[in-house]
């Protein structure tokens, strides 16, 4: 395989340009030709591809955001719009993709790859970590890292008004985040979706605190556990201690990505264009106990996360 390309679609995640950049050098290393796509599946359907060197990812690793530019494309689940995209690339004589992105890009690859024969490999960027298939994702721990700076920031006003904060953090479906950030931030309560809570125990707790002397805490809350505002405003009535709301939103997307997001970056980056240049099939590429694998999409789409219900109870514990 002598011609390829790179996008990014769905979320920004930390660690993306990272990645173009290890592809791109990685490709050129390899003599083989390199393009990148504006704006993800989208872009892609439009034909907006543009030949990439050594210098259009200089000075780019340690860039939050993606210089690609990425958008959610609905319209790539049809498909007349797979063939277009394939069409598009079929024009420039590209034969392999580097999709980099979540579980809607990997099902866009996926679609791309057995609908049309287009070779993808997948590189999972989102910070949510909410692939089971891969122990960490690209972007998981600098978004980790941006809310422990804002845990540590809250601490300091909240102590100081005696106050509760009730933050919310990204992760709809997976509490990872929330997870992993309140147990280096020492939050006193993480909720999460993946496990129940019972707020009149989270309310009677934290007056029993106040009592004890303790005036403030710190509750992290994943997107996909509930809604803030109802659970502020329940908590602060049957506490009787004021509870003020931080919404993290989008801060936690973006940012320099870290060490372990460029290292991951570079690994994936890297192996992704071996697989392309050796032709071999489509896939995601992921990493378990420090080595990078790669897993077949049927695999990917089928697998099930576990939450690491260990740590939370760690939490639970660290928290008293």
């Amino acid at each position: 395989m002598d011609k390829i390309a790179v996008l990014t679609s769905g979320g920004d995640a930390p660690g993306m340009n990272a990645c173009i950049r290890a592809v791109v050098r990685t490709a050129l290393n390899m003599n083989m030709d390199i393009y990148g796509v504006e704006r993800g599946y989208a872009g892609l359907i439009k034909g907006e591809i543009t030949r990439l060197g050594t210098r259009s990812v200089s000075d780019m690793i340690h860039k939050g955001g993606t210089f690609l530019r990425t958008a959610r494309c609905p319209e790539f689940k049809d498909i007349e719009a797979q063939r277009r995209a394939a069409e598009a690339l079929s024009a420039f004589g590209i034969e392999g993709l580097v999709a980099i992105g979540g579980d809607g890009t990997f099902r866009g690859a996926k679609d791309l790859s057995e609908n049309f024969g287009i070779k993808v490999i997948g590189i999972p960027g989102t910070i949510d970590n909410d692939l089971a298939y891969t122990d960490y994702t690209v972007g998981f721990d600098t978004a980790v890292n941006t809310v422990l700076w804002a845990i540590n920031n809250l601490r300091d006003t909240m102590h100081s008004h005696d106050r509760v904060s009730l933050l919310e953090v990204m992760g709809r479906a997976c509490g990872d985040i929330a997870l992993y950030a309140g147990v280096a931030g020492g939050a006193e309560y993480v909720l999460v979706p993946e496990i129940p809570y019972d707020l009149d125990e989270i309310a009677s707790n934290i007056k029993k605190s106040y009592l004890r002397g303790k005036t403030s805490n710190m509750i992290i809350l994943a997107e996909g556990a509930g809604n803030r505002d109802e659970i502020a405003a329940y908590i602060q009535e049957k506490s009787g201690i004021s509870v003020k709301v931080t919404n993290f939103g989008y801060i936690q997307r973006g940012g320099s990505p870290n060490m372990q997001d460029r290292l991951l970056a570079a690994r994936f980056g890297y192996k992704a264009v071996e697989l392309l240049k050796n032709d071999k099939d489509s896939c995601a590429v992921g990493i378990r106990k420090n080595k990078v694998i790669t897993v077949p999409f049927d695999e990917v789409s089928k697998a099930k996360k576990d939450f690491d219900k260990e740590l939370y109870d760690i939490a639970h514990v660290l928290s008293l």
